[in-house]
């Protein structure tokens, strides 16, 4: 979204430049929108983007504004290529839900050694009671202090006693 707002910005700059105080062309830039954005179901906000920036250089080659077309779409084109390999914007993916039962009459909760472990930080998000009198069903955020032993870590927290039905979750998939 933040790179959206970004190149959106320079994008109806190009827009305005080109319509200029010709009312048709302003009804014919609403028009083209309409119809663009009425066919395509378009999710991505930056999609939607490319789509108006590729509306706005057309439009500038169609009324022949061939500099401000050039000059729009290699200078837009720059900056979404610099903030796209920058990750401007891009929120961090280090965070994993972690799911599981624990059955076990102790009050003790022998799971957080293998948390304290295998986890930068975490935080409990729910708690439910299933079932029987004794199954709590624990959600946690999670930050691994290594990617790489996700495995590892799913097999420690199987392993201690009363801890079953393990699941790690990313992104909304389940790894």
């Amino acid at each position: 979204m933040a790179n959206s707002l970004i190149a959106l910005s320079m994008i109806t700059a190009i827009v305005i430049m080109v319509i200029g105080n010709n009312l048709a062309r302003a009804f014919g830039l609403v028009g083209a929108m309409s119809i663009i954005r009425f066919r395509t179901a378009v999710k991505d906000t930056q999609d939607i983007v490319f789509i108006f920036f590729a509306l706005a250089v057309g439009m500038a080659s169609g009324v022949e504004f061939y500099g401000i077309a050039l000059t729009g779409a290699v200078l837009i084109g720059l900056v979404i290529f610099i903030l796209s390999k920058a990750g401007y914007g891009i929120p961090a993916k280090k965070d994993f839900l972690v799911q599981f039962t624990f059955e076990n009459e102790s009050s003790k909760s022998p799971y957080l050694k293998i948390l304290d472990e295998f986890c930068r930080k975490y935080h409990l998000v729910n708690v439910r009671s299933i079932g029987g009198d004794n199954g709590v069903q624990f959600l946690y955020f999670v930050r691994l202090k290594n990617r790489e032993k996700i495995l590892d870590f799913i097999q420690a927290l199987k392993s201690v006693e009363g801890v079953s039905q393990v699941n790690l979750f990313f992104e909304e998939e389940e790894l």
